[in-house]
């Protein structure tokens, strides 16, 4: 199937002459993980010295110094070179969902154009880990392709009542709060139409700055601390979760201060604390260790697919199951910090499903 990738390109300017940072992002990146030169140029693919020309070409362009040497110690970036880095990492995981949505977008109307015979499935989930790794391995499927698309929960079940996708991403947290969240999509789910299959289950709660400086342990902690929080938007199933802990726990939101600044990926919040500029943020394990931040567990959720049930029985949805059944996927699963493959690609009914989160 077609391929489409969009990617975003830093181009700075002074007095009339843009340059174009690709590269020096990289490298900066690279430098500020391992603190070695040769390590950055090996990633890059360039020679050690024609990556220290860079990075002078670059120093002189900005004016200040990107990074410092240090006689056995290796090299690490200045404070200005720490904030490109950083920006750059804010800028992909904010921008991320949405150009491979264009992508995507775009590359399903240019298929009726070409020749090729694979099966497209159409796919609306919510943004997270374990999603990608699936599509990675259905991409090296022969015969199935993959139209992913970023959505809310309650906008991916809304697509499949409407026939515009295929599988529908559900995600649904244990415990208490379980009740109101079945609640929300149950009108939605036909008992005679759809089928559910477990995926995965992941891991959710505060991510902190390494070493918890703020000693955060719960939310009554943000709101006590005053400490800078960064939120997911409004649309997103994860900010949702986060409002039901706060009426649970009885914190007003206006007590949290930065509950109204939002990013709109797990990574792009993850992204915002590890760049210093908030303290806190919710979301997955995952996002969490990416970024170097500790992580406090606040709870569970499992995650589900949802499909009507003709579509369950095509060829190409075995196949699937197959895939989500198989040793390369779990193994792909557990490498991703909090989540684990929990009966992924057992198939219910949609009342089985609401017996057994009811019990979750």
């Amino acid at each position: 199937m077609l391929s489409i990738e969009i990617e975003p390109v830093w181009r700075f300017q002074i007095k009339g002459k843009p340059q174009t940072a690709v590269v020096m992002l990289g490298v900066l990146n690279e430098i500020r993980k391992t603190g070695k030169l040769t390590n950055a140029a090996d990633h890059a693919g360039l020679s050690y010295r024609h990556v220290w020309n860079l990075i002078e070409q670059w120093s002189a362009f900005f004016g200040v110094p990107l990074v410092e040497t240090h006689r056995g110690k290796g090299t690490t970036l200045t404070a200005f070179g720490e904030k490109l880095v950083w920006a750059g990492q804010r800028l992909q995981a904010r921008l991320g969902p949405q150009l491979e949505n264009l992508a995507q977008e775009l590359a399903t109307e240019i298929k009726p154009f070409l020749r090729h015979g694979a099966n497209v499935i159409r796919v609306h989930a919510s943004h997270g880990f374990a999603v990608p790794r699936l599509r990675e391995l259905l991409d090296r499927t022969p015969g199935i392709g993959i139209d992913l698309r970023y959505v809310s929960n309650q906008n991916s079940l809304v697509s499949l009542a409407q026939d515009a996708c295929d599988l529908s991403g559900v995600h649904l947290p244990r415990g208490a709060l379980r009740p109101q969240s079945v609640a929300a999509c149950r009108e939605l789910l036909d008992p005679r139409e759809y089928r559910v299959i477990s995926f995965v289950t992941r891991e959710l709660g505060l991510m902190v700055k390494p070493g918890n400086p703020l000693r955060i342990t719960s939310l009554r902690d943000i709101a006590d601390s005053g400490a800078r929080f960064v939120n997911r938007d409004p649309d997103s199933g994860t900010r949702l979760l986060f409002n039901q802990l706060l009426t649970q726990q009885g914190i007003d939101e206006t007590s949290i201060h930065g509950a109204r600044q939002i990013e709109f990926t797990h990574a792009a919040v993850a992204a915002y604390v590890a760049s210093g500029m908030a303290d806190v943020s919710f979301g997955v394990e995952a996002a969490a260790r990416q970024f170097g931040l500790d992580f406090i567990r606040l709870l569970t959720e499992d995650y589900f697919f949802i499909c009507r049930r003709t579509f369950l029985e095509t060829e190409a949805m075995q196949r699937v199951i197959g895939i989500m059944k198989g040793r390369e996927f779990h193994e792909a699963v557990s490498s991703l910090p909090g989540y684990a493959a929990t009966e992924t690609g057992a198939v219910k009914t949609v009342r089985e499903f609401l017996d057994s989160v009811a019990l979750g």
